[in-house]
C-alpha cells in the first residue's frame, strides 16, 4: 500500500471504530488530514464541536488561530499533516481518558509510520505526553527535542489562548521561534543522513570467475 492508501484505510476504520466509549457520542470521526508525505506532523488532543460536525481537525476558533500561527512561521495548513491523539470528540470537550488514548494510539502509530514525518509538533499536554511522558508542558513548551530519528516540539494548544489570554504571548513567542527550530532540525537530520551514508559499507563487487588455464597444443 502507498502512504495515501494506508491513510485512507485508517480513515475508513476510524469512521466505524467502536474500541472505546467515545463512538457512542460522536457525530463524525476525525482521522486527520494533510499530505501523505508531510515533513511536519501536528498532533492535537481531540476534536471539538466543529470538528465533530465536519469530520476535519482544527476547523473552529482554535483552528483559525493555528492557521494564523502557522502563517507567521511561514507555513500553510496544506503543507502539514494535522490530527489528534483521539479521533472522536470527548463529551463536553473533557480531557481524553487513558483507555480512549490507548484505543486511538494504534491508529496514530500507523499514521506516523505511513507519513514518516521528520518533525512532530505536539499541541497540548496529552499529545506531548505521548512523546515526553512525565514532562510538564509549562516547563518544556517551545523546546525541541530529538526523539529517535525525529524532532519533537511541544507547544501549548491554541485553544489555551482562547480560554486564558495569559497563554497567548507564550504561544506567539514559541511559534515565532518555529522557523529557527525547523532549520536546526533539518540541518541535524541532514548530518544524520550523511553520517549513515558514510557508515554503509561499499558494495562488494562479485568476484570474476577465474579462467581455466589453456593447454598448449604442441602439434
Amino acid at each position: 500500500m502507498t502512504a495515501e492508501e494506508t491513510l485512507a484505510q485508517i480513515a475508513k476504520e476510524v469512521s466505524v471504530c467502536a474500541n472505546c466509549t467515545l463512538h457512542k457520542t460522536r457525530k463524525r470521526s476525525v482521522p486527520g488530514e494533510g499530505p501523505a508525505n508531510a515533513e511536519i506532523m501536528l498532533i492535537g488532543e481531540g476534536p471539538g464541536f466543529n470538528e465533530n460536525e465536519q469530520g476535519r481537525p482544527f476547523v473552529g476558533a482554535a483552528g483559525q488561530f493555528l492557521e494564523q500561527l502557522l502563517g507567521q512561521a511561514g507555513l500553510k495548513r496544506t503543507d502539514v499533516w494535522i490530527g489528534n491523539v483521539v479521533k472522536c470528540r470527548p463529551p463536553n470537550n473533557r480531557d481524553p481518558m487513558p483507555e480512549e488514548l490507548a484505543a486511538c494510539n494504534l491508529y496514530l502509530e500507523r499514521q506516523m509510520a505511513a507519513i514518516n514525518p521528520k518533525i512532530i509538533i505536539t499541541l497540548g499536554r496529552f499529545s506531548m505526553g505521548k512523546f515526553m511522558p512525565g514532562a510538564r508542558i509549562s516547563s518544556v513548551h517551545g523546546q525541541m527535542r530529538q526523539i529517535g530519528g525525529r524532532f519533537v516540539i511541544p507547544m501549548f494548544h491554541p485553544a489555551a489562548a482562547l480560554h486564558n489570554p495569559t497563554y497567548k504571548p507564550l504561544i506567539l513567542q514559541d511559534f515565532a521561534r518555529l522557523p529557527q527550530m525547523l532549520e536546526q532540525a533539518r540541518a541535524a537530520l541532514g548530518k544524520m543522513r550523511a553520517a549513515l551514508g558514510k557508515m554503509r559499507p561499499a558494495p562488494i563487487e562479485p568476484e570474476k570467475p577465474k579462467e581455466e588455464p589453456k593447454q598448449l597444443n604442441l602439434f
